[in-house]
């Protein structure tokens, strides 16, 4: 059985009811944000293309959000984590978080799963690939059918860009007993997105919220707080 086989069989055991992407009559992923996907040609992230969003303030979280959405509507979503910056203990079931072993590692998991057809929406977070690999992921896209977001400031081969920035205005604090700004309690977003032919704008408010802090450095521990011994 060949590795795109297998990664079929696989995927249809994991996610019995979800539609592959392939499948999908949509042409592009909504996020489920309504303010964001106005913005967007065509209501959502396209499907088949690659889509470059700058790192920046509310970046991961808009994504976040539209990767649950697409889990919630019956589709199969993934966030391959280069980095290992995505905080376990704050991830939600449903989505496939891919936390791989090195940059490699991740550019191949990236390839592989979108171009198997199985994913309507993938994130890959924390690389900037060269150009020689954004042609492969590109065409990975085009013939899986997914839309792939790359979180990277490098845009080239990219039919859509995406910045996010933080209004300075747009903070809103939880307030103390003592009537002091305590924590930031939410925070207003810019976002602007760019293609050929369309350029559009919008501004949103997302929520803040805290974690605890974990009691060990290393992110790929798994944090046992409350478990018994």
């Amino acid at each position: 059985m060949s590795r795109l086989a297998t990664a079929h069989a696989l995927l249809a055991e994991r996610f019995p009811s979800a539609l592959p992407a392939a499948q999908a009559g949509w042409s592009t992923v909504p996020t489920g944000l309504t303010e964001l996907d106005r913005i967007f040609p065509g209501g959502g992230l396209q499907r088949g293309r690659l889509t470059a969003w700058m790192p920046g303030p509310g970046s991961a979280a808009l994504l976040r959000a539209a990767v649950a959405h697409t889990v919630a509507g019956g589709e199969r979503a993934a966030w391959i984590d280069a980095a290992h910056g995505m905080a376990g203990a704050c991830w939600r079931t449903g989505p496939c978080l891919v936390r791989p072993a090195g940059a490699v590692e991740a550019l191949h998991a990236a390839e592989t799963l979108t171009r198997s057809g199985g994913f309507a929406l993938i994130v890959l977070d924390g690389l900037a690939p060269e150009s020689p690999r954004l042609v492969r992921l590109s065409r990975a896209a085009h013939e899986g059918g997914s839309a792939l977001v790359l979180l990277t400031p490098a845009s080239a081969l990219a039919s859509l860009r995406v910045v996010s920035e933080a209004l300075p205005a747009g903070y809103g604090w939880r307030r103390s007993l003592s009537g002091e700004a305590d924590d930031v309690r939410s925070v207003r977003i810019a976002v602007e997105a760019r293609a050929s032919g369309w350029r559009a704008r919008t501004e949103l408010s997302i929520p803040v919220r805290h974690d605890d802090l974990r009691l060990s450095l290393d992110s790929r521990r798994p944090d046992r707080r409350g478990e018994r011994r």
